[in-house]
């Protein structure tokens, strides 16, 4: 425990740096992906729009009122007589007002299926929430790692630096020979090598996070687990299968399918329509003429053939859901596997980590006991080096394993529909797309939208 202890504080060990350097924690970079993420905004944007499907299809229950105004100026004459054409201007006004009343099951099935898109829509919207929440964390453990791994290799290559002169010193009295200066520089330069490549892995990974979070990575602090894990592996598949917004978007789509179906079938059934008119004419047939006219149409018709297109759309909405059914039944085998894979590879990362430590702690053993043999001449500068990297590599492997298991355990999140903001308790608004397809449920009436505010959020995203 110790040991864990240890090689954790030198993975943080650079929050001890300067104060004024700002501490970000995983979270705070959590919910500014939240609350920045250009593919995130894109997704809501969608819902919003996918949400006026069911207005559209609730529209075919309201009446349509129509406004005619009609006005014509001509000559008139018999080209047989002498007689002069008689000039003549008329004019016509009508209002009219329809309302379906029966469209065949249409309407309904419409509506249905619309809100059924809907709730596909909000599973695909937290879907996506969910891979810019793990993307956020995958870049903020990266960076963290490699950082971790740098100081490792910068602490390296001074202790390394040490020794080379130490060997070069003994070289001058004789102690060692030209070999052994050789195989310590060597030994300084691959390690040198090494922290250069752990430096463009840095830059690399901090640009991934600017690019994921929106901003540039601050003093990151090691995190902890987060919260809500699934206690076991029956009770992370019960949440997949549950929660997980894949499996609901699918399921959710498969619904949409089938009532897509009877809204062809509608297409089949009579229809009935009312429809009144009040019309007002000038100058038809004289100038004091006003004839006004109103009135009311009931209109049914019955569809007998329409040339079998309507059959052909129908079984190939038949195909289609099955298809969606099908498809749903797919994601649900894959969300199984996921957990059930994202599962064992938690465990298999918090076993390597107790490996790792075990390794660590043998690794000082042996280069404290090279080191002394050393001193007496029963050992090499070589078998010095090669402890000393046997340690090294010991403590990269388990700082890697430390962030496996942190991002496995974010990868057990995501795939039992569990990494979301609320979820985490992240300290931010919390977006909710019932709001907005609330009030355009029922809207009859104007155009204004969230476009604006959309169009200024991307653009304050998109600003270094």
């Amino acid at each position: 425990m110790r040991l864990l202890i240890a090689v954790v504080a030198l993975w943080i060990g650079y929050c001890s740096r300067e104060a004024e350097i700002r501490a970000e924690t995983l979270e705070g970079a959590l919910a500014a992906a939240y609350a920045s993420s250009p593919q995130l905004l894109a997704k809501r944007a969608h819902s919003r729009a996918v949400h006026e499907g069911v207005p559209q299809a609730l529209a075919h229950w309201r009446p349509s009122l129509t406004l005619t105004l009609q006005g014509s100026h001509g000559s008139y004459g018999d080209s047989r007589t002498s007689a002069s054409a008689h000039v003549r201007t008329a004019r016509l006004s009508s209002v009219g007002i329809t309302q379906a009343l029966y469209r065949g099951g249409r309407t309904i099935a419409a509506t249905t299926e619309a809100e059924a898109r809907i709730q596909a829509e909000w599973a695909q919207l937290l879907e996506v929430e969910q891979t810019v929440l793990r993307n956020a964390a995958q870049a903020y453990l990266d960076v963290v790692q490699d950082e971790a791994v740098l100081d490792l290799n910068l602490n390296s290559e001074h202790v390394l630096q040490q020794q080379l002169t130490a060997t070069r010193d003994r070289f001058r009295v004789g102690e060692l020979t030209q070999t052994d200066v050789a195989q310590a520089e060597a030994r300084l330069a691959r390690t040198t090598a090494v922290r250069l490549a752990a430096e463009g892995t840095l830059q690399s990974s901090r640009a991934t996070y600017e690019q994921v979070v929106g901003t540039q990575p601050g003093q990151l602090v090691f995190p902890h687990s987060p919260p809500n894990l699934p206690q076991s592996l029956s009770a992370a598949i019960e949440a997949a299968v549950a929660v997980n917004p894949a499996v609901n978007a699918a399921a959710y789509t498969a619904q949409a399918a089938q009532h897509g179906i009877d809204q062809i079938r509608g297409e089949l059934r009579p229809t009935v329509s009312l429809e009144g008119r009040l019309s007002r004419s000038w100058n038809q047939v004289s100038h004091a003429s006003r004839p006004e006219a109103a009135e009311i149409i009931l209109t049914v018709k019955v569809p007998f053939y329409q040339q079998g297109a309507v059959y052909a759309r129908l079984r190939e909405a038949q195909h289609t859901a099955s298809q969606r059914q099908l498809e749903s039944d797919q994601v649900r085998r894959v969300a199984i596997e996921s957990v059930t894979q994202a599962w064992e590879g938690l465990q298999s990362a918090r076993a390597q980590i107790e490996s790792f430590q075990t390794q660590i702690a043998a690794a000082k053993v042996v280069l404290n006991g090279v080191k002394r043999e050393a001193q007496v001449g029963s050992r090499t500068v070589l078998d010095v080096l090669n402890a000393e990297q046997e340690l090294l590599d010991s403590r990269v492997a388990l700082v890697r394993a430390l962030r496996d298991k942190l991002q496995a355990e974010y990868f057990l999140l995501t795939t039992s529909g569990r990494m979301t903001a609320r979820n985490l308790s992240l300290e931010v608004e919390f977006y909710d797309p019932s709001g907005h397809y609330h009030t355009v449920r029922t809207q009859w009436l104007g155009t204004s939208s969230d476009a604006e505010r959309d169009a200024h959020l991307a653009n304050a995203t998109a600003q270094p």
